[in-house]
């Protein structure tokens, strides 16, 4: 029995040699690529940026013809630092482990690759290096479509935001009415008009407004059947392409967003215009309250109890 356990800790370039096929397939790899980032599951690891360390190594096709100093015939070096940009600016994370499946996944799209060692390492969370080591083969990792940021089958939604006056008044005409524009909707919110506890602490005071906006998007659900309270991007896809509506539960995306809006809770209106840039959405619409004019998007105003 052969004692190779210094490969657990051996670079990926080591352990893709170690488990290569008699073929003999050619690596590109990307060695200890530091980046500075928010990420961790942890309630101190909120607000905070951290190093961490990423090292790569991606088996590839051979080029059965001659290259050429070609590098439209190549895997280019660069699409493993872009997955890694583009997957740590798409949202923030807890974990490690998402992140290596994410940047695998993002690589593996290339019909180059066929197989890869990711290893992502936090470098500030103690004594030593903390991380985790994920290897994925094209041939049995199930791939998300080439637009791996968002699915092109996801139409456009109407992102609409309702004032207290509107949720209090006959909001399922209101809803029938939108509905004819035959869009996705996405219903935003603001906080009751009842008071909410205060706190001198900044974050504290956006969790506690972020609470109160999500309380009063379980008042709407409640006052209409159709309207599904919701609050992760995936559920948001889903409801549109099934042609649910939806009520934005704001806490998750806004608290995880790496560029996220600059208004406070409090100002609702705002952060419902944020969030309709975000969802990219076909208009956005006011109900009750005159819209922000940011020229981004297409905006109007419905009046209510009128």
């Amino acid at each position: 029995m052969t004692a190779d356990i210094h490969l657990a800790f051996d670079h990926p370039e080591a352990r893709a040699a170690a488990t290569a096929d008699p073929k003999f397939p050619d690596r590109i790899s990307l060695r200890d690529h530091v980046v500075e980032v928010e990420i961790g599951a942890f309630q101190e690891e909120r607000g905070t940026r951290q190093h961490i360390c990423f090292n790569i190594v991606v088996e590839v096709v051979p080029v059965t013809g001659p290259v050429d100093d070609d590098v439209d015939k190549i895997l280019s070096y660069d699409l493993l630092t872009e997955a890694i940009a583009i997957e740590l600016a798409a949202e923030r994370l807890n974990l490690l482990e998402t992140l290596a499946e994410r940047v695998a996944e993002r690589i593996l799209q290339s019909p180059q690759a066929r197989r890869i060692f990711v290893r992502i390492e936090k470098l500030d969370r103690g004594p030593g290096a903390l991380g985790v080591e994920i290897v994925r083969s094209r041939a049995d990792m199930p791939l998300r479509p080439a637009d791996v940021l968002r699915d092109v089958s996801v139409p456009h939604p109407t992102v609409v935001f309702l004032s207290n006056q509107a949720i209090a008044g006959n909001v399922s005409s209101l809803i029938d009415d939108l509905q004819d524009l035959n869009t996705p909707l996405i219903f935003c919110v603001g906080m009751p008009d009842t008071p909410v506890p205060q706190s001198k602490t900044p974050a504290v005071q956006r969790r506690v407004e972020l609470l109160a906006i999500e309380q009063n998007a379980w008042v709407l659900a409640g006052r209409d059947g159709r309207c599904v309270v919701v609050d992760t991007r995936t559920e948001l896809d889903w409801a549109a392409k099934n042609g649910l509506i939806s009520v934005w539960a704001p806490s998750k995306i806004v608290l995880d967003a790496v560029d996220g809006p600059d208004a406070r809770p409090s100002s609702a209106l705002e952060l419902a215009s944020w969030f309709a840039k975000e969802m990219q959405a076909a208009e956005f619409v006011s109900a009750g309250v005159e819209p922000p004019q940011t020229g981004a998007l297409p905006t109007r105003m419905l009046r209510v109890n009128e």
